[in-house]
């Protein structure tokens, strides 16, 4: 349903240092870069747009697919390294879905930041 979405952030260099950490595991990278702004995602595809605002506020929820449990495990490691805090370990969430295995951050800028697979 979704082309792209994009997240302000206050310092777009911590925001682009926390986004690349936790998106590594996923198979993402950072794509794009120009003053003011980021694109990470596939090569080639970025999909995920971060914005320097600073005003911003935080709020989202994002959700990034992971290939497998141990690329969730390593998004969660990665987010606490580059200074996201935990808002969810690892594990499985059986009120979602019996097999929805997911991790949660909270991101620098306050937005709630996920990956999940349903393997």
């Amino acid at each position: 349903m979704y082309d792209h979405l994009g997240l302000q952030v206050k310092n777009l260099d911590a925001g682009v240092r926390f986004y690349e950490a936790v998106l590594a595991p996923l198979g993402l990278e950072l794509d794009s870069r120009y003053d003011g702004g980021a694109g990470l995602g596939p090569k080639g595809a970025p999909a995920l747009w971060l914005y320097e605002n600073a005003k911003a506020h935080g709020g989202t929820h994002v959700a990034f697919q992971a290939r497998d449990r141990a690329a969730v495990d390593a998004f969660h490691a990665a987010g606490l390294a580059s200074g996201g805090r935990d808002n969810g370990p690892p594990g499985l969430r059986v009120d979602y879905a019996p097999n929805y295995y997911a991790a949660f951050l909270i991101d620098p800028d306050g937005n709630n930041v996920e990956a999940v697979c349903m393997a």
